[in-house]
């Protein structure tokens, strides 16, 4: 059986169909993560889409 730690409270948590909330180890810390995302604590990283946007990000 699959163990890995709750990304919120690094409770193990074992990997199962069971387990609705995996990887989560509660219904409490996916909520929580979900807030994060919401309020911008997570982000996954772009690609610039403009060239004002590269020169910024290269040249300032």
């Amino acid at each position: 059986m699959t163990t890995v730690k709750c990304p919120t409270c690094k409770t193990p948590v074992e990997w199962q169909p069971e387990n609705h909330y995996r990887p989560f180890c509660s219904e409490r810390c996916k909520l929580i993560d979900l807030g994060d995302w919401a309020d911008e604590k997570h982000t996954i990283p772009a690609l610039p889409e403009t060239p004002e946007e590269w020169d910024k990000l290269y040249h300032e």
